[in-house]
């Protein structure tokens, strides 16, 4: 029979290899994720965005100009934007932006002022019946600043 020690030395072993990840809620203590991290590239998530799917968490990035004045949603990019991404097909959807919905009508920030949103991410194709955009990744119910 196995004892204590060899059980944690065995799964500490696992998680030095790689073999398995280490217990607890990921990243959960390192700060905001990169919206790099996050993203979507050719319409399959990274294993953190899985990993995280469901979860309050915070991003990095720039809020891109509203799509409309006294809006509830907003654009998170990775990289500063002065014109408003696109409302397209899911094949046309960039790889480095995600929608952002809050609870209370958006104070645009510059576009070119780094800001944290934190929010329950959402995966999967969603079109805002408000406005028509189509967003692969979302945080919802979020706060920033």
């Amino acid at each position: 029979m196995p004892t204590r020690r060899t059980v944690i030395a065995t799964a500490a072993a696992s998680v030095a290899l790689g073999l398995a990840a280490p217990p607890g809620p990921v990243r959960a203590q390192a700060g905001p994720f990169p919206l790099r991290d996050i993203n979507a590239r050719d319409g399959v998530y990274s294993d953190l965005a899985r990993a995280l799917e469901g979860r309050r968490i915070t991003v990095e990035g720039f809020m891109a100009p509203p799509l409309k004045a006294e809006s509830r949603f907003f654009v998170l990019t990775m990289l500063p934007m002065s014109v408003c991404p696109f409302c397209e097909d899911a094949a046309e959807w960039p790889d480095d932006i995600m929608a952002v919905y809050t609870k209370r009508v958006v104070n645009v920030v510059p576009f070119n002022v780094g800001i944290e949103v934190t929010g329950i991410l959402e995966l999967g194709a969603f079109r805002d019946p408000d406005t028509g955009f189509l967003s692969l990744l979302r945080l919802a119910d979020a706060t920033y600043g």
